[in-house]
């Protein structure tokens, strides 16, 4: 494996400019085709395509009546009520013309229907219900988009909200929040590489591989998108990850080149040791952080499985670029990497790993402290994290709703108005219940059932079509809430005549069944995320016992981040400064994918540190030089790129979208975490501990890495 790198070095360095123009090429498609990823996204994504609560919509969808409205149209005016003619005449005239669209399929209103439930309590607003004709959810957001304007009803305020609303608005806000982000975070980067490095080409080199990056993975994810659904959600891991990991891949790339070429290698020579070693490092990071958010593939919701391939392929993405246009690069500007240096205090956060001896520096002194003390050390980290992790311990799960989106916004709007004014409660967002089978007093006797459940507010039945009925359940509470995860699972389990079945759908179930979906395969997810963390760990290390403390320190540093999401988002402390809405619970299908992606970031940092420290311990057999001097190698590196990677984050955190922020939030912290607490204190003192243990492994299985083993010394004549 280490001759393959080497090999590998002195093949971009024959090609170099073939290697410039293969990457220009990626970059050039992906800037042109690429980019129009947005209109091949799918929405939403979040619940089990094969549970019972997606059945039963799909149902309902594609059956008569309009039982399952597209868009909610509420018209509202101060001055007049819905029975004035300056209210009504407006209004009629404005629904007739969306009757006679040809994207619409029906419209339900107060004034056709004399539904008084469409009514306002103070009679001052109504709203209609609207189905599109468009077969698929994609289809019927461009349909809305079409025919948006044609809501409008003059003297009348008109705001369109509905699932399809929803949708459209999120989407739009998605690719605001992903533009402001690369706007905020790259002028901002390049100024904080010049601060790394001091010089303004190799400041700029990070940049370009990012850039090709996250072109490159949105021109992968568009191919992926005509075989398989993607979210729209998976653009903000390709940005997010496709920058981040290609700047710190870069930081690590550049920081080994220089040192190379300080020591009198050529360029040419330094290239192929940088490859046999950070080469390497950066392979093996790449690998196991796409196998970590590989884990996120076990769940059939679209959302996990969708942002999952967004950021493998971002991922896959930045290690190409590293690998390949990032050597090439350095090659062709040789020497000049130094080129146009810029007067700054601190320069080069890799500079000092040649200083002194072996050992020593700043980060040897810190780590030489901590080795001292180790246990005093390792039990003050872990009452730290504990203190984090705390609030976590009372997370409550719940699905999302309008409250996602900020307050203006006209889905979120007509959401919260119809469930504050209008007489039906949880009109909005109700439980709907097919009953198969059974006579019609059978079928009133079932609804009867349902109305004496705990938190419903009522039940209207209503033909669905076909052999079932449809019974519409309102919600007695808000309907993301347990109150009403309960009563969906008590209607489930009602006692029913022969021959009857109830199937159930709705938010509220849609919820019940994702929280039991993604408990079942959770497990299954870990699994796969470990034994791969592990496989790897033993093939770059060769030991058994590393694997495990790489695990336990990425779990305890996740936790921290886990409680922080809690009290920020859940309790809803920062709600003011984020600009967000809180919900009192969480989304359950964010933090599994914030598990996936920080397990991979977190084993990320450790490679970096491991990679130096095993070369030390080949060199020395020390336990404590060998941890101070990987620790004086890579502090500088780990911390300017986490530093970096915070600035990469920290853009979505300013997203219109809960679920940006959320993840932003989560990535701030445990980059934070891991990179101070973790890797400059818990690490050695774990490391002192354990001692010659650290590298230790069965017979058997160190024959095994001796022949397929990744990390080892460079040879000199590399």
């Amino acid at each position: 494996m280490r001759d393959l790198f080497i090999w590998w070095g002195r093949t971009v360095a024959r090609v170099r400019w073939l290697v410039l123009v293969a990457a220009s090429g990626v970059a050039i498609i992906g800037l042109t085709w690429g980019t129009g990823v947005f209109g091949t996204l799918v929405h939403g994504g979040f619940e089990d395509p094969h549970s019972e609560s997606a059945r039963v919509w799909r149902e309902l969808a594609a059956g008569p009546g309009g039982d399952r409205p597209d868009l909610l149209v509420l018209y509202s005016s101060r001055a007049f009520t819905v029975e004035s003619p300056q209210f009504r005449i407006p209004v009629t005239a404005a629904l007739s013309t969306l009757r006679r669209h040809s994207e619409v399929a029906g419209v339900v209103s107060y004034y056709d229907s004399g539904n008084s439930a469409l009514v306002s309590r103070n009679r001052h607003a109504t709203y209609a219900a609207v189905r599109l004709g468009a077969p698929d959810q994609e289809r019927k957001v461009r349909s809305f988009l079409a025919l948006r304007d044609e809501t409008a009803a003059p003297g009348v305020t008109a705001r369109t909200g509905g699932p399809v609303a929803f949708d459209a608005a999120a989407d739009a806000m998605t690719g605001h929040d992903v533009e402001r982000a690369e706007w905020l975070a790259t002028p901002v980067v390049l100024v904080l590489l010049m601060f790394v490095f001091g010089g303004l080409v190799a400041a700029c080199v990070p940049v370009l591989v990012g850039a090709f990056a996250v072109l490159g993975a949105l021109a992968a994810t568009r191919l992926l998108a005509t075989a398989v659904d993607i979210s729209v959600f998976a653009v903000n891991s390709i940005v997010m990850l496709g920058l981040g990991m290609a700047i710190d891949y870069s930081l690590l790339m550049i920081g080994r080149f220089r040192d190379e070429l300080r020591t009198g290698h050529d360029p040419r020579q330094a290239m192929a040791r940088t490859m046999a070693t950070a080469g390497r490092t950066v392979f093996v990071s790449g690998v196991t952080v796409v196998l970590a958010l590989a884990g996120l593939l076990v769940f059939p919701e679209v959302f996990l499985r969708s942002t999952a391939l967004g950021g493998m392929t971002a991922v896959l993405m930045a290690v190409v670029g590293a690998l390949t246009l990032l050597p090439g690069v350095l090659l062709i500007v040789g020497r000049r990497v130094d080129a146009l240096r810029v007067p700054v205090p601190y320069a080069d956060a890799s500079k000092g790993s040649r200083r002194g001896l072996p050992g020593q520096g700043a980060w040897a002194r810190l780590a030489h402290g901590v080795m001292r003390h180790p246990v005093r050390h390792l039990c003050a980290v872990v009452v730290v994290l504990a203190a984090l992790t705390l609030p976590f311990l009372h997370v409550r799960f719940g699905g999302a709703d309008e409250r996602v989106v900020p307050a203006d916004t006209p889905a979120r709007v007509v959401s919260e108005r119809i469930a504050a004014e209008f007489p039906r409660a949880g009109a909005a967002a109700p439980i709907d219940v097919l009953v198969d089978g059974g006579s019609a007093a059978q079928i009133r006797n079932v609804a009867d059932r349902i109305r004496e459940v705990p938190g419903v507010a009522g039940a209207t039945v209503t033909a669905a079509g076909g052999r079932s009925t449809h019974v519409s359940v309102g919600c007695a509470g808000e309907a993301i809430g347990e109150r009403a995860h309960k009563a969906v699972r008590a209607i489930r389990g009602l006692p029913l005549p022969t021959g009857v079945a109830v199937r159930v759908g709705g938010r509220p179930a849609e919820d019940v069944d994702r929280l039991a979906d993604l408990g079942r395969r959770l497990p299954w997810m870990a699994a796969v995320v470990v034994a791969a963390t592990s496989v790897l760990f033993f093939l770059a290390f060769g030991s058994v016992v590393l694997p495990v403390k790489a695990v336990a320190m990425n779990l305890v540093s996740i936790g921290a981040s886990f409680g922080v999401l809690v009290w920020v988002f859940q309790d809803g402390h920062l709600a003011a400064w984020l600009g967000f809405t809180p919900t009192g619970v969480l989304e359950p299908t964010v933090p599994v994918l914030v598990f996936a992606v920080l397990f991979g970031l977190a084993t990320d940092y450790e490679i970096f540190l491991l990679a130096r420290v095993r070369e030390a311990w080949e060199a020395t057999g020390d336990t404590r030089m060998s941890v101070a001097t990987g620790l004086q190698r890579t502090g500088g590196v780990i911390t300017a790129a986490a530093l970096l990677l915070l600035v990469v984050v920290a853009g979505f955190t300013t997203g219109d979208i809960v679920f940006t922020k959320l993840l932003g939030v989560g990535m701030i912290t445990a980059v934070v975490v891991d990179a101070t607490l973790v890797r400059m204190l818990l690490a050695p003192a774990a490391m002192q501990l354990l001692g010659r243990w650290n590298w230790w492994a069965p017979a058997p299985l160190a024959r095994v890495h001796r022949r397929l083993g990744v990390h080892r010394s460079c040879p000199e004549g590399a």
